[in-house]
């Protein structure tokens, strides 16, 4: 059994893998909204807090280095996978509690893996974790596992189109330059993650058609995407999620196009009406 380890920014949710071979652990960013602290699990109300976030001052935290401790304590041998280092402290706690539960048992293996990115990058990593360990011959290939899920990660890619960067921008995580943007009736900015993953603003469409050709145009850019995997999360988006799926199918090579509702964290950042794709 290996046992899957993830920070919430993932948007899946603890248990949610249907696997004799893995199972996985989600740890809960929180959420400072108003004065008030906000785990992101999955009873916490996505509308409402989306409501609060639009008058009330707001930040987030990644989860602590024992909130990770517990979850790696959990099994033999654990993948742990963080949203991008570049945008939060979650990677710095992990590998944290990675040490504090090494010094304990030194004969559990360990791997935490630096997304360079968050959602549905971070999906099709768990994904890919889970399979190696199914066709896996055993506990032996752990390391295997663990240089393939490097090389994957490395190969992944993600971009995103908002139509509110207020949060991203207030906590630090975006330029500014990108508010002036915004501010043009009708004009979409579209931002990738660099392979550092830092966030880059890629392009910008006017419309919401344009905007999702624009979309599929810079994911052919940059890499090939056939037989590629891809998971859209959408902000309170369905409508806009299922539009960009077949525009995406329509444009492009791919094996799968997957929709999931964005969680807490991504729904902090991405705000209503936001999509984010992983591929």
């Amino acid at each position: 059994m290996l046992n899957l380890v993830s920070d919430s920014s993932c948007d899946l949710i603890s248990g949610e893998l249907n696997s004799p071979y893995a199972r996985l652990t989600v740890a809960p960013m929180c959420l400072h909204v108003g004065g008030q602290d906000y785990l992101d699990t999955p009873e916490l109300d996505i509308p409402a807090l989306l409501s609060k976030l639009a008058h009330h001052r707001s930040s987030s935290a990644c989860p602590s280095p024992a909130a990770f401790a517990r979850a790696f304590e959990g099994g033999d041998c654990t993948v742990c996978f963080t949203i991008s280092s570049n945008l939060s402290g979650t990677y710095n706690a992990a590998v944290m509690g990675r040490e504090m539960v090494l010094e304990e048992h030194p004969e559990k293996k360990i791997c935490v893996i630096d997304s360079k990115s968050t959602a549905g990058a971070m999906v099709l990593l768990i994904r890919k974790a889970k399979a190696l360990m199914e066709a896996a011959a055993g506990p032996e290939d752990f390391e295997s596992i663990c240089d393939q899920l490097r090389l994957y990660q490395a190969a992944l890619r993600t971009c995103f189109t908002l139509e509110n960067f207020d949060n991203l921008i207030k906590n630090g995580r975006m330029r500014p330059l990108v508010g002036t943007l915004l501010h043009s009736l009708g004009i979409h900015v579209i931002a990738d993650a660099t392979p550092q993953g830092t966030i880059h603003v890629a392009d910008k469409a006017r419309g919401e058609a344009k905007t999702y050709k624009a979309i599929t145009a810079l994911m052919r850019q940059s890499k090939d995407c056939t037989g590629a995997e891809v998971v859209i999360s959408h902000c309170e988006n369905l409508s806009g999620a299922l539009k960009l799926k077949q525009q995406i199918l329509e444009d492009l090579p791919v094996h799968s196009v997957d929709i999931l509702p964005c969680r807490g964290l991504t729904s902090f950042y991405a705000m209503e009406k936001g999509l984010i794709l992983g591929y």
